[in-house]
Formats: C-alpha cells, structure tokens, sequence
C-alpha cells in the first residue's frame, strides 16, 4: 500500500550556519515535479543547491544539484520509500553557510530535512484508477448517471450511437462490484467493452 500527501509541507533546518529549507509535495507525475522544482528555483533564486527525489507512479528521479554525488538525491529518495509515498516530490533547497559538512554530514543533513517536513504530514491512501466502458440502452442512461454520481466515480466519456457507451473511472479494487451493479440496474442488459 502507499499513500502520497494530502498538501505541500514545509520545514527549515540550520545545520552549521547552511539553511535547509525541505519541501514534500504531492505531484501527479514526473511533468508537474518538474513545473514545481522550475517554480522553487524561481522562489529561491540564490540558493545554492536544489536537491530533489521523485516517486510518482512508476516514475521516479533525483538530482544532486551540485553537491557530491549521493549524498542529496539519494538520501531524499531513500525518504520517501521509507515512508511508502508515491506521488511526491521531495526538494531541499540549500543556503551555504560557509561551514564545509563532508559527505557524511550532508547525507545526514538532507535525510534530516526532509524527514522533518514529512514529520507528522497526513498521508492519503493512493489507489490506482481504472476504466471501465459500458454500453445501456438509453432508457438506462439516466439511472447510470445517477449511480456514477452516488458512488464518487467520474463519467470520462459518452457516445451515443445504437446504445449509449459511457467510459467510468474508478478504483482498480471497485471493478468487480461496479459491473455487477451496472448488470442488476440494468436488468442484465448492460453489455462491457
């Protein structure tokens, strides 16, 4: 099971006069981490480093930003699988302080930043959507509709041909019981692409 975060969380660590300012927030996929990390290099144009790690769906990403290899991306990633998110992007953005940490300490440093932003952020169970296209007879498309809008599902798509062809989004773990509902509501005459 993983989850991903509800809101953007923020949290600001000083470790030997160097600023740590570390982000968790929720992103669809790899496009939108990369609008978000744009818009935070845009926020903090004299940072030094802006190190990040990415896991969303399938996809996953990190960066160094400068610093030396593994000790920033790695460690944020590392984070974020402990925690069982999915969804997220982790960056944290660094003011030198003019005090050199060595590897070591700044592995510690950005595991402890980002750890701290995720410190108590509520978690949202992430469940994977699905499609699932049915066809009725007009006489039922208004009785489907209603069902869809009942059960928090989204109507992707309709076309309206000899029936009525309407594409559902739901959870993956909600197919099963959505077509044997489709199927008693409609007396059997529900037919699935």
């Amino acid at each position: 099971m993983t989850y991903t975060l509800s809101t953007r969380h923020i949290h600001e660590l000083e470790i030997r006069k160097s600023r740590f300012i570390a982000y968790a927030i929720p992103v669809e996929d790899r496009d939108a981490a990369m609008d978000e990390l744009r818009r935070l290099r845009e926020e903090h144009p004299t940072a030094t480093h802006v190190c990040w790690a990415l896991l969303a769906g399938g996809q996953s990403g990190m960066s160094d930003d400068g610093e030396p290899s593994g000790t920033a991306g790695r460690p944020i990633l590392e984070v974020l699988r402990h925690h069982d998110l999915d969804g997220v992007l982790a960056a944290v953005v660094r003011y030198y302080g003019g005090v050199k940490l060595g590897a070591g300490g700044l592995v510690r440093a950005y595991t402890d930043a980002i750890a701290s932003a995720l410190l108590g952020a509520p978690r949202v169970e992430r469940i994977a959507l699905t499609s699932l296209t049915v066809e009725v007879g007009y006489a039922d498309e208004a009785k489907v509709r209603r069902w869809i809008e009942a059960e928090g599902y989204a109507l992707a798509d309709t076309a309206h041909a000899m029936l009525v062809k309407m594409t559902i989004r739901l959870p993956v773990n909600a197919v099963d019981g959505a077509r044997s509902a489709l199927v008693d509501m409609t007396q059997g005459k529900a037919g699935f692409v």
